[in-house]
């Protein structure tokens, strides 16, 4: 399942839940009679009592607990909210056909194709390409492993001039933006006589 599909089935889970929950209490409020589950005598019966909500104030455990408990939710939530809110690859790319019609491109295709190609120019050991924004409008992360003694200035140059600018034609795109980094191969020292 999908990262989307999995959030999707949290919160409808969730909602479900909150919502049974908020419509037995509104139900219980106007009179409907108890349900077996509830946990209070009445529809005039607090959700917390005093004895309730003082019970482990003397406890030396409690507060410490609870914070902690409420600090992992924090945490939990932060997370669950960052992954959301994310930039996603977009797992296909419009390609317009030039007829009025259009075709979908693999991001993952693209993505294989962009590094196939880069590590065939000379110079490149490694590469890795990832795919960012929309689905209309794509951006490309790349990462170039270089070779010992290879220009970086003349790398960038073949591959924006070269697998960039493929990549983009193919997929009949006006632009396609790319952060491209460098890295060279780490090689033992070379002895000098």
């Amino acid at each position: 399942m999908r990262a989307g599909g999995l959030n999707r089935v949290v919160l409808g889970l969730a909602g479900l839940f909150l919502l049974v929950l908020g419509g037995s209490a509104l139900a219980v409020g106007l009179g409907a009679p108890v349900p077996s589950w509830w946990p209070h005598a009445g529809p005039h019966d607090v959700l917390l009592s005093r004895a309730e909500r003082t019970r482990w104030r003397h406890t030396d455990w409690w507060w410490p607990t609870v914070l902690a408990g409420l600090a992992v939710l924090l945490l939990l939530a932060l997370w669950w909210l960052t992954t959301v809110l994310r930039r996603r690859r977009p797992a296909e790319i419009v390609v317009d056909t030039g007829d009025g019609g259009y075709a979908l491109l693999q991001g993952r295709a693209l993505e294989a194709a962009l590094a196939e190609e880069a590590v065939r120019q000379d110079g490149v050991a490694h590469a890795e390409a990832v795919l960012c924004g929309r689905r209309t409008a794509p951006t490309a992360r790349i990462w170039l492993q270089l070779e010992p003694h290879t220009d970086p200035s003349t790398a960038l140059t073949a591959f924006t001039t070269g697998a960039l600018a493929h990549a983009r034609d193919s997929a009949r795109l006006a632009s396609l933006p790319a952060e491209v980094r460098l890295r060279a191969v780490k090689h033992p020292a070379e002895r000098v006589t």
